[in-house]
């Protein structure tokens, strides 16, 4: 794996890189990634009428943020934000790499919902065939994640 920026930059300095321990929780964000992923694939496949394009989006969401949390968390790292676009910038910043071309479209997902200002928010549901997208890009998200949490 590349060497981050902040690591090259300490190295530099004659300082080794900061050790990060793991922050506490990151086991429960990565199951509880893997159950919302688990019941947003088996809804999509079941086709099962009460999951709404909306619902299967907030799930799918969920699960990608609970994952990359843990992937985070276990290397004692926090983002600033809980948006899409916040979660891939530190993964980008603190762990590069690791979602190496897929961070665009994981960003675009913030165009679906935006809520962070009351005023002026706006929902956009996405189509079933974009959560087929959406589960098969979160499935590669979860391999990646899963891949890197077992070899830390």
């Amino acid at each position: 794996m590349p060497e981050s920026r902040k690591d090259a930059i300490a190295n530099l300095a004659g300082f080794p890189a900061p050790h990060s321990e793991p922050i506490k929780g990151w086991e429960e964000y990565l199951r509880e990634g893997n159950q919302f992923l688990a019941t947003a694939n088996n809804a999509y496949t079941q086709r099962k009428e009460p999951f709404t394009t909306a619902i299967l989006y907030n799930l799918v969401a969920m699960a990608i943020e609970k994952l990359i949390m843990a992937l985070l968390m276990k290397n004692g790292k926090l983002p600033y934000n809980h948006t899409m676009h916040d979660l891939v910038e530190a993964i980008d910043e603190f762990l590069p790499g690791e979602l190496e071309g897929l961070g665009a479209e994981l960003k675009a997902w913030d165009g679906f919902q935006d809520i962070c200002d009351i005023e002026s928010y706006s929902i956009t549901p996405p189509t079933m065939g974009q959560i087929g997208g959406m589960l098969t890009l979160a499935l590669e998200v979860q391999a990646r994640v899963m891949h890197s949490v077992i070899d830390r």
